[in-house]
């Protein structure tokens, strides 16, 4: 499946949704933004999904809800959630507002697809 600013596809076993969000975005266009995903983010028992931010330079608290919802949907469904491909601001307001606890969270996708099949 693919949108304009996301894509998911497959890696094995394991989903990948890439964010390709840019720098400014409205709050309707993100509102829109986080239904198409949450609707594409099917939950299968087990699944197992590797969220790829490399691709996103948007940066409102909008993100971080986004996250949240996206991870307490995949475990809801019994499966896994490993993010990767932050950028340093990204990280450091993750870091700041301690969702660090909450995510496993890998440098690239290599190594989330690692982590989230283990």
């Amino acid at each position: 499946m693919s949108h304009d600013w996301f894509a998911v596809s497959q890696e094995g076993v394991v989903q990948v949704l890439a964010l390709a969000v840019p720098f400014h975005v409205d709050s309707a266009d993100f509102d829109r933004l986080h239904d198409a995903i949450m609707s594409a983010v099917e939950v299968r028992v087990g699944s197992k999904w590797v969220i790829d931010l490399a691709g996103l330079h948007y940066m409102g608290s909008s993100v971080l809800g986004l996250m949240v919802n996206l991870r307490q949907r995949v475990r809801q469904g019994g499966g896994k959630l490993v993010l990767c491909g932050m950028n340093p601001k990204l990280h450091q307001v993750f870091r700041t507002c301690s969702l660090e606890k909450l995510f496993v969270i890998r440098t690239d996708r290599d190594d989330a697809v690692e982590a989230v099949t283990r």
